[in-house]
């Protein structure tokens, strides 16, 4: 597969799954407000995913549309991010894997809305706008639950030291990103790695939330070399395409 293709898989993929996760929340949210807030950020990534992948649709020689891209696929061929599939767990499990996602999405697509590929520039200013709503409600959240009751703080603390593993693996060049690199079509990630330790340390500190030093980290999601986790996203995700292949409503 050319390389350009699963850069912009890659990029399609991480909000598709964790739009995915989050949606889980529908109905279950700890109370109504966050419940709400929580299903408009699952429909803001889902149609961030839409976006790229109908521009991948749309190139030449790609004889697909955005629904195959996004249903119809194996696991070993979506080039998401390990993180964005851990499962929710508990409410503060879930913000602090929306918060650190969030912190280097911002850092991503700051860069991408200067990309040369325009369409892939001008996808990116119109995601960039919701991306930055998404970060400050993490943000918040990660202060409330962080710095709030014994058990919150505790909840918090122990979701970071578990997601911490898979944080390594954003700022880790793919193959295909080190091929796009050379004329600049990927981003340089790892140029992103400072940017986002301020953001992040920044706000755990606010919290009292301790960061983990010398985690051994997680990597293969973005070569399409998953946990189990994904397998079960995929299994409610294709359900409709694969039991009823071709249908038409």
């Amino acid at each position: 597969m050319d390389a350009k293709i699963k850069y912009l898989l890659h990029l399609a993929d991480n909000p598709l799954i964790l739009g995915q996760r989050i949606g889980e929340w529908c109905g279950h949210g700890p109370v109504l407000e966050q419940d709400i807030a929580l299903t408009n950020i699952s429909l803001d990534l889902i149609g961030q995913a839409r976006l790229l992948y109908q521009y991948i649709a749309s190139l030449p020689g790609q004889q697909t549309d955005e629904d195959t891209l996004a249903m119809m696929r194996y696991e070993h061929e979506y080039l998401n991010l390990l993180l964005v599939e851990q499962p929710n767990k508990n409410f503060g499990h879930t913000i602090t894997r929306q918060f650190l996602y969030d912190a280097f999405n911002l850092c991503q697509y700051e860069k991408l809305t200067h990309h040369h590929d325009q369409h892939l520039a001008s996808i990116a200013v119109k995601s960039l706008k919701e991306i930055k709503y998404h970060y400050r409600y993490s943000s918040e959240w990660m202060l409330r639950l962080g710095d709030g009751t014994p058990e919150s703080h505790g909840k918090m603390q122990d979701a970071v030291n578990e997601l911490w593993r898979c944080t390594g693996e954003m700022f880790k060049m793919a193959s295909y990103e080190q091929e796009l690199s050379q004329d600049g079509y990927a981003i340089d990630v790892a140029a992103l790695q400072a940017e986002w330790m301020q953001r992040v340390s920044g706000i755990a500190d606010q919290a009292g939330l301790k960061l983990p030093q010398g985690e051994v980290m997680l990597y293969g999601g973005k070569e399409g070399k998953h946990t189990e986790h994904l397998g079960y996203i995929l299994t409610e995700l294709q359900y409709m395409q694969r039991t009823y292949p071709q249908m038409n409503w």
